[in-house]
């Protein structure tokens, strides 16, 4: 086997087992879980790994100042920097702590990026990773108690490794055979004289 060979499947090997990401926006208003509808996303069965991540600086508004958030929520002061989405004058105070919202058993912040799996809710927020609690499709929510003036959206990057939480059999023949070739390889070159 040739060293173009061996490299093009250790490549194939690894990119078989790489993780595959997908990028959904939610919108605020139209994907509320007061009024609105969830953005379907990616399929999963329960104990599935997959993680979640938005930027922290990409933010949502909940209404009046000051409603603005990340997909954490409305759990802390926030100001505004030049060029953020609230078009506030740097410095403004544009978001603050608010109580919590509790709906269909989840208690979680207003303004959170919470998911659904076959009816039962979790936060997920600016940076979740862990495994899937029910068996279904995972829908995207902004978390609040009224849409009506809602505005802006986050994009989430949702990532599976390897497209699930155990790699497929297959995936292991590749990476064993490729490590037995590259094994051989070496100890070929060893047994050839200089």
């Amino acid at each position: 086997m040739t060293r173009l060979a061996l490299t093009a499947f250790i490549a194939a090997t690894l990119a078989a087992s790489s993780a595959n990401a997908a990028l959904f926006v939610v919108d605020a208003h139209a994907n509320s879980s007061s009024g609105g509808s969830g953005v379907s996303t990616i399929s999963l069965t329960v104990g599935d790994l997959f993680s979640v991540g938005v930027d922290s600086e990409d933010l949502w508004n909940a209404g009046s100042l000051p409603r603005w958030s990340n997909a954490d929520g409305l759990i802390v002061n926030r100001f505004a920097v030049a060029g953020d989405d609230s078009g506030q004058a740097a410095g403004t105070q544009i978001g603050a702590p608010f109580p919590l919202w509790t709906q269909d058993g989840l208690t979680s912040a207003y303004g959170s990026l919470v998911g659904r799996l076959n009816g039962q809710y979790m936060t997920l927020g600016t940076n979740f990773s862990g495994a899937a609690w029910q068996t279904g499709t995972l829908e995207l929510f902004y978390w609040d108690s009224n849409n009506g003036d809602n505005t802006e959206h986050v994009t989430a990057s949702i990532t599976q490794p390897g497209g699930g939480g155990v790699p497929e059999p297959a995936t292991w023949t590749m990476l064993i055979s490729g490590f037995g070739l590259a094994g051989a390889m070496l100890r070929r070159r060893r047994a050839v004289p200089a």
